[in-house]
């Protein structure tokens, strides 16, 4: 039976209230149409994560992705849609003209993800934090508004930055998965094997890796900064609240010395909603406030 669009709505509210996390707190910011845009974007990642993160063989969760592609590719199409996320998804692409393929990126992302991962070098890291991330950030920029051509190359950089820290954050979840994103040749670098990754070693060499890796996702905050000047007014708060948030993660890393593998890196429920608050407040005051090298001003 097919889903009406209001009920395709507020399935992804209630989803995307319930699992969004750090990305929910940022939605908050946002003008009322373009917040539940944001929860059925969100959304749709969602559902394409768990096709991919499921216990099923990989044989199983390759089909399911190559269906869901089909399925999306379908309701974008004007098809009707059974899955509830769907209609919310097709009425965004078409209210915000998302460009599809940033969409199907997102999935080819998670199929990179089916089976065990282990990235080689930087710039392949970067061409896989394309697909689960940068492809994300383009899809953001067009409900939140942009002005300048220019945003696309930040919202990468965002992207890129974001994921960055995902990695770090998830070192000890990803390796039990058989999922090394760390690029061999940083690992070579300081002398940290995927062995050392896999028994959570936390060394001098550990810290030296991290530092290094927490300095090159600064650099990409630093460049989506840029963003900033290309988006339309009612993408700034979120934009602010969602790098002090991610930003913040990596300010915890460091608190705790890199060692990611004791404890899950997190920021309180009270420290989000104080970070929301205070990007949507200065930005209704019209200050705009750049956020310096990824830290969290807070």
């Amino acid at each position: 039976m097919a889903c009406s669009l209001d009920e395709s709505y507020r399935h992804c509210q209630r989803l995307a209230k319930r699992t969004a996390g750090n990305f929910y707190f940022s939605f908050l910011t946002l003008p009322r149409d373009r917040f539940r845009a944001m929860c059925a974007l969100y959304s749709f990642m969602r559902e394409t994560d768990d096709h991919g993160d499921s216990d099923q063989s990989r044989d199983v969760r390759t089909v399911g992705l190559a269906a869901w592609r089909s399925e999306v590719a379908r309701v974008l199409d004007g098809a009707d849609a059974v899955h509830p996320v769907l209609p919310a998804l097709a009425d965004v692409v078409r209210c915000h003209s998302i460009p599809r393929q940033s969409l199907f990126d997102v999935i080819t992302g998670v199929e990179m993800d089916v089976g065990p991962v282990a990235i080689q070098t930087f710039d392949e890291l970067r061409r896989y934090c394309h697909h689960v991330a940068g492809a994300v950030g383009l899809a953001c920029i067009h409900v939140w508004g942009f002005h300048d051509d220019r945003a696309i190359a930040a919202a990468e950089e965002c992207g890129l930055a974001f994921q960055i820290t995902n990695i770090l954050r998830d070192l000890r979840e990803d390796v039990a998965r058989d999922r090394i994103y760390l690029p061999r040749e940083d690992l070579d670098r300081f002398g940290y094997s995927s062995d050392d990754l896999r028994r959570g070693v936390v060394d001098d060499r550990l810290r030296n890796l991290m530092q290094f890796e927490v300095a090159r996702a600064r650099e990409h905050y630093h460049r989506a900064t840029a963003l900033f000047d290309y988006l339309d007014a009612p993408g700034l708060p979120i934009l602010d609240a969602m790098l002090k948030i991610y930003g913040g993660l990596l300010d915890e890393i460091e608190r705790h010395g890199y060692d990611v593998f004791s404890r899950r890196v997190s920021l309180s429920r009270w420290r989000k909603w104080r970070i929301t608050a205070g990007a949507w407040w200065r930005n209704r005051r019209g200050v705009r406030r750049r956020i310096a090298e990824g830290g969290t001003g807070t």
